[in-house]
């Protein structure tokens, strides 16, 4: 693609690269056939190409963004389907990250807009104000008629019939190996993960502790700023990935560390990215150091192996790939070759590269098209006849188990069971 920045604004590390990928892409339209919103609204610029197409006039122009381009830019669910298709390796999400910080710094949203988007950016981060937000929600939900906004009638149906205590697994301390250590990892508790589904950590603690692993809650770590990466909102994202690289490097500089295991898989995506994010800052050394080790745990114990895997009983598992993890981080086969050596069948769904419709906030603030994205993954998953659904992002979990009865458990849960531990809390007695 042909573009036209000035001399000035290529002096902008951001604008520069924007102008290294632009250049990539060849207008060959194959992101079109796999980019979950072109599917559901037939509108070119809805596709990945067209958004393209935006983001240039939008950054070469250096004009105000207008609404349209804003509508259509809002409407990207980021699940990377387009960078697994793309033949010449156009980085999209780079691209569309720059164009949201770009339209976060520019464009004057409604007020409505403008207040739900602080509201969640200083809400679902923080565990403490997210427990107590998933609290009042309830309380509202009978009122939930009489809410004239759809995204707001969402957050209230986001909230889950129960919320767990806080786990204490999750506060800083070291777990001991179970017999000769093997690695020294730290576990990244996150946000909305430590307040929606305390089994989660709990499962992967005793499954790396059973595998011969220290396991290190690190002092500082929390958000991992996606959520707020993603609305565009540098600051309060830059924020909270340059206190985990802090204390994760504090921890790679005293007792090392071999690996920063990571449970919800678009926290991942985004700590890989942190070398990146970082680059031309201070932070960059220790932001690399830190995402060269950041690894989903399903690549952890495909290194380490399972041990002796002994679930209950045989189990039909559909695997949902959540894109942030067979997009985001290219990992498709480990989950799957897990779950099958510790004895479950393994059912994959059609159509298993679309979104499920969460994509961190999307499902609020786009509910609509969310709700239709779910609808049509849940399908593809019943049409399996599963005993349960396995997934490895507490997004898809949340999002794919409000429109299904069957139950919905993370990947190390599961693996967890297999090797010693507990069966899941949702999985039937």
């Amino acid at each position: 693609m042909q573009t036209h920045f000035t001399p000035e604004q290529l002096q902008d590390p951001d604008t520069a690269q924007s102008n290294r990928i632009l250049r990539a892409c060849v207008h060959c339209g194959f992101c079109t056939a796999t980019c979950p919103t072109y599917q559901v609204l037939g509108d070119e610029l809805d596709s990945p190409r067209g958004r393209i197409y935006l983001i240039k006039e939008m950054l070469e122009s250096g004009r105000t963004p207008d609404a349209k381009t804003v509508r259509h830019i809002d409407r990207c669910l980021s699940c990377l389907s387009c960078m697994t298709t793309c033949p010449s390796g156009v980085h999209y999400m780079h691209l569309v990250d720059h164009a949201r910080a770009y339209i976060e710094a520019r464009y004057r949203r409604p007020v409505d807009e403008r207040a739900l988007r602080w509201l969640l950016a200083r809400v679902l981060p923080d565990p403490a104000r997210f427990r107590l937000a998933l609290r009042a929600a309830r309380l509202a939900r009978p009122f939930r008629r009489w809410l004239p906004d759809a995204r707001l009638r969402a957050m209230l149906d986001m909230a889950p019939a129960t919320i767990p205590a806080d786990s204490p697994n999750a506060t800083p301390q070291v777990f001991a190996p179970e017999g000769v250590r093997r690695m020294r990892v730290a576990l990244m508790t996150g946000c909305a993960q430590r307040v929606l589904n305390t089994d989660i950590t709990d499962a992967t603690i005793r499954m790396l502790r059973r595998h011969g692993c220290e396991v290190v809650i690190a002092e500082g770590a929390g958000c991992c700023g996606a959520l707020t990466h993603h609305m565009g909102r540098t600051t309060d994202s830059h924020v909270a990935a340059a206190a985990n690289i802090r204390a994760w490097a504090r921890e790679i500089d005293d007792a090392g560390l071999d690996a920063i295991v990571i449970t919800t898989s678009g926290c991942g995506t985004t700590v890989k990215d942190y070398g990146h994010i970082f680059r031309d800052t201070p932070l960059a050394d220790a932001a690399g150091r830190v995402a060269a080790r950041a690894r989903d745990i399903t690549e952890v114990m495909a290194d380490l192996g399972l041990a002796d895997p002994r679930h209950a009983r045989p189990m039909r598992i559909a695997y949902h790939a959540a894109c942030s993890l067979q997009h985001g981080q290219q990992i498709r086969t480990h989950p799957k070759t897990l779950l099958r050596a510790a004895g479950f069948e393994v059912l994959e769904p059609r159509d298993v590269h679309l979104c499920c419709g969460s994509a961190g906030t999307y499902n609020l603030l786009q509910p609509a098209l969310s709700a239709e994205l779910r609808a049509r993954k849940v399908a593809t998953l019943n049409e399996t006849h599963p005993d349960a659904i396995a997934a490895g992002n507490i997004g898809c979990m949340m999002q794919i188990g409000a429109a299904t009865d069957l139950p919905v458990v993370h990947t190390a849960e599961l693996l967890d069971w297999a090797t010693g531990g507990p069966r899941p809390p949702a999985l039937p007695a």
